[in-house]
Order: C-alpha cells, then sequence, then structure tokens
C-alpha cells in the first residue's frame, strides 16, 4: 500500500468519525444568548429611569445589579446552563465577569471561607480588582487636587 491510499483512507475515516460541524449553531445561540443578557441590561435601565434615577446614577446601578444576577445566577447553578447553550455570548457582558469570579471562588469552598473561597475569588478578579482600585485612586487624588486649585 503507498502512502497517498494510506492518506486518503486515513482523511476518510477521520470525515466519517468526525462530528459534523455546529459553528454557525454556536455563533447564532451566542449571539441570541448575549443580546438577551445585553437587552436586559438595557431593560433595567430603562426601568430605573422611569422610576426617576438620574442618568448619571442609571449605568452603575443597572451595572450592580447585572453583576449580582451574574453572581448569584452561578452560585445556584443556573448561569453554567445558560454558558452551555449561549458559549462566549455569555461571556462577553458584565455577567460573564461576576460568574468568572464566583465559579473560581465555589471551586475551592471545601478548602474554608478564607483559603478556599476568599483567596480563590481573586486569583482571576484580583489583577482587574487592584487596577481598577488603583486607577480610581488616582484619578481621585488628581480630580481632588485640580478642584483644589
Amino acid at each position: 500500500m503507498n502512502v497517498k491510499k494510506q492518506q486518503k483512507d486515513y482523511s476518510i475515516l477521520v470525515k466519517q468519525k468526525s462530528p459534523p460541524s455546529r459553528l454557525l449553531k454556536d455563533m447564532c445561540l451566542s449571539f441570541l444568548i448575549g443580546g438577551l443578557i445585553c437587552t436586559l441590561g438595557q431593560f433595567i435601565s430603562e426601568v430605573l429611569s422611569m422610576a426617576g434615577i438620574s442618568e448619571e446614577d442609571a449605568p452603575s446601578i443597572t451595572s450592580s445589579a447585572m453583576i449580582f444576577l451574574g453572581a448569584f445566577l452561578t452560585g445556584i447553578g443556573i448561569y453554567d446552563n445558560i454558558a452551555r447553550i449561549g458559549k462566549a455570548g455569555t461571556l462577553v457582558p458584565i455577567t460573564g465577569f461576576a460568574n468568572s469570579i464566583v465559579s473560581s471562588s465555589m471551586e475551592y469552598k471545601s478548602e474554608g471561607l478564607i483559603l478556599g473561597v476568599g483567596a480563590k475569588m481573586f486569583t482571576i478578579a484580583g489583577p482587574v480588582i487592584v487596577y481598577g482600585i488603583s486607577a480610581s485612586v488616582v484619578c481621585g487624588l488628581i480630580y481632588y487636587l485640580l478642584t483644589i486649585i
């Protein structure tokens, strides 16, 4: 048997054994689920605006609500089911960040609240939180100094 025939036979075997591509379906579901999450955020923002919350405060409250929902749904095991369907569509919105923090801490809850949950929570979120807090402190100090002058 020559090498070309073996390669052809192998290619046929791989094609027969490989599952069909689900790329289009996965992309559509990601778009749909990600869009639904963002629509929920917009809905919360609109409800807050109708309730009389100022345009300056509504985005912060909406972000906090979406973070809470992402963390809560992860904690009770629902967000993982949504992610199984929506794939990357659940990673992009702010709820995906909350999911990553809660998921990493939940993996280590058997090690205790301090060394397990507390320490592992910052494995993923730590660099983001440290940079965010540091940047906000520096910006706040600069703003304060500029208002004094």
